[in-house]
């Protein structure tokens, strides 16, 4: 029995080793198979004769690669026995191929049968590697080019000799056998395999021709070998195109070989992309997929999103979007920077109105006369669902202002009363709570705070046994426009018409009512305060009818604001927002024109008028969020689109 060196001298079958035929005689002996021989080679004791089964060809090849890789590829010699292709010299009859049995025909009468008979039927197995003559070769060779062509494999008998060519092996039949245009798959060899035992062939034999179907035996073998040379050619490709899909699906590792800045540690690596700025990582991030993926990292963006407009960052640090990835939001910041936007209106309504706005997660609630609406954002945040999810009444003349806290909507009308509304039921309690129309509310904490055109400014609380009941009124002695509860609850403060000799910004303690300080000193005359927001306990930003917005430090000074913005056409603003950091938003008085503001230089940095001079009216409301603006106007809430523009 014959062996690649590498094969183990005996393995059990089905344990993935292939049992090899009992080799056929030495060419030199009566006992070839001649007819009339009185001798024949001895079966060993355990194998019966029907048991002897050649298999097809090529299917030793296909086994050994199966069992033991695609690397390995056993040469054998005419003998049998491991040594160089094409080593058994003319005068040897017989080269024994690894994929079946093959005996050098004697004499000149079968070979001459052979060509008389069939040109190519003869046996030349795939991987023969004994040197035939021409005329039994060049059958063989055409067998071998249209197994190639289709892709065959184990289960194809195609030989390789070619017509006068001297030396043929094993190791140039196995790989056109069974490598082909490696583009044959495992079920087509098995078919071909089963289909062998179905066709009529011509069998050579030493001595004399049988036209014959094969045996049963040699029908169940060819059909086993075949199977076996099938699963081992498709069990490689089946790996290949599993560890192929593994390499598409699993994330981009770090590059193995490549500059040494990719070698470096990933904390090495991080500081070092620190100091890039914003256009230096995003070329970095076009080199490969692993460094796209790490220069997507989230603390490589911080820095440079801190620096940016709108990004959601506040001045001390704080991220309000942990949700949204920062270098998404340092591409939307851009736009801001840049002014590129589209604009949309959301709403339109028939008559003029002053409405009030206030937005919530994907919530937008919005005063229209004595209503207060709200609606529901698409996921493109930039349209509304025409259908309102809610619709809040109560008072008797326009909503003028109200705020969401504590799941409530506190609102301020003109017919002197408060509203209190619960968001997620239908529980509404108003009370009257000046004498004229309340101009501005505010709530923090369960508290409630409100100025009134009546010169009076007052303090409620928002626990559902003590509505209604007044905890201080405090005497402003001007008409009071805008008021607002610092973000510790330890004072308010309120912005007036400064229509007497004190200042229009003056802050009072909660608890008490009692008046801290004033601030400012210059203030014209007529320069009432429109709009005041705390932006953290000791600083504030307001703006109104001196076309400024001032910034207000209370630490620094009481007296004098340390930064100030003017609007340029001298239009009243009616209403700010800003960001926490960076950014700043007004509303002017003419034209519906919408200005943002860079803080940290004096000039505008953009401005976008909403209306034309028919339909002139002011910004009355406006909110932004990272993405989208939203502006509510006389007769349309307007919003810009900074995602897409």
């Amino acid at each position: 029995m014959c062996f690649h060196p590498a094969l183990p001298a005996a393995l059990p079958m089905g344990e993935g080793v292939c049992s090899l035929a009992w080799p056929a005689p030495r060419s030199g002996s009566r006992a070839a198979g001649v007819r009339g021989g009185p001798r024949s080679w001895p079966a060993p004791p355990h194998v019966t004769r029907s048991d002897m089964v050649s298999p097809p060809p090529g299917a030793e090849v296909a086994a050994a690669r199966l069992c033991f890789g695609p690397g390995l590829r056993p040469l054998m010699s005419s003998q049998g026995h491991p040594g160089p292709p094409g080593n058994s010299g003319p005068g040897e009859g017989e080269g024994e191929g690894e994929g079946g049995e093959a005996r050098k025909l004697q004499g000149g009468r079968v070979a001459r049968g052979k060509r008389r008979k069939g040109k190519g039927k003869g046996k030349a197995g795939a991987g023969q590697g004994g040197r035939g003559s021409g005329a039994e070769g060049k059958p063989g060779l055409q067998k071998a080019k249209e197994a190639a062509g289709l892709g065959a494999e184990a289960g194809a008998r195609a030989g390789p000799g070619e017509e006068g060519e001297g030396g043929g092996s094993v190791e140039e039949g196995a790989r056109r056998i069974v490598l082909g245009d490696e583009g044959s798959a495992g079920a087509g060899k098995e078919a071909r395999g089963r289909g062998a035992g179905k066709k009529e062939e011509w069998r050579v034999r030493p001595g004399r021709r049988e036209d014959a179907r094969p045996g049963r035996a040699q029908g169940r073998g060819g059909q086993a070998w075949g199977c076996i040379a099938g699963a081992g050619a498709a069990g490689v490709a089946m790996a290949v195109a599993a560890e192929e899909e593994a390499a598409a699906r699993e994330p981009a590792g770090r590059p193995a070989a490549g500059p040494a800045l990719l070698r470096l540690p990933e904390e090495l690596l991080l500081l070092i992309c620190s100091y890039l700025d914003m256009r230096a990582l995003g070329r970095l991030a076009q080199v490969c997929r692993w460094l796209r993926r790490f220069t997507s990292c989230d603390l490589l963006w911080r820095r440079i999103a801190r620096a940016s407009l709108n990004s959601g960052f506040t001045r001390l640090g704080t991220d309000l979007m942990a949700s949204v990835p920062v270098k998404e939001r340092v591409k939307v910041s851009q736009n801001w920077r840049l002014g590129r936007c589209r604009e949309g209106i959301l709403l339109k309504w028939r008559c003029s109105q002053m409405p009030w706005m206030q937005l919530e997660g994907d919530s937008l609630y919005i005063s229209q006369a004595n209503f207060i609406l709200a609606y529901q954002f698409r996921p493109d945040g930039a349209s509304l669902n025409r259908r309102p999810l809610g619709v809040f009444a109560g008072h008797d003349e326009d909503v003028c202002h109200f705020v969401l806290a504590n799941s409530h909507i506190i609102s301020a009308g003109g017919d002197g009363k408060i509203g209190v509304h619960k968001i997620h039921s239908t529980f509404t309690v108003k009370y009257s709570a000046h004498e004229q129309e309340v101009n501005c509310v505010d709530c923090r904490g369960g508290i409630i705070v409100s100025g009134s055109r009546d010169r009076t400014a007052k303090v409620w609380p928002l626990a559902s046994g003590r509505l209604g009941q007044c905890l201080h009124t405090i005497q402003t002695e001007d008409r009071v426009w805008s008021i607002a509860i610092s973000p510790v609850l330890s004072s308010f403060v309120t912005g007036t018409a400064c229509c007497g000799h004190f200042s229009p910004l003056r802050i009072w303690d909660l608890n008490s009512g009692q008046l801290m300080m004033h601030l400012g000193s210059d203030f014209p005359p007529g320069a009432g305060v429109l709009d005041v927001m705390y932006e953290s306990p000791s600083t504030l930003l307001s703006c109104g009818y001196d076309t400024y917005v001032r910034y207000w430090d209370l630490r620094a000074s009481v007296r004098k604001c340390v930064m100030e913005w003017e609007e340029p056409h001298d239009s009243t603003l009616y209403c700010l927002q800003t960001d926490g950091n960076h950014l700043l938003a007004t509303g002017s008085s003419y034209y519906g024109v919408v200005r943002l503001w860079d803080r940290r230089q004096r000039a505008c940095l953009h401005a976008f008028p909403l209306t034309s001079t028919p339909l002139s009216s002011p910004v009355y409301c406006l909110r932004f969020t990272t993405k989208h603006l939203y502006a509510a106007l006389s007769y349309n809430l307007h919003v810009l689109d900074f995602q897409n523009p």
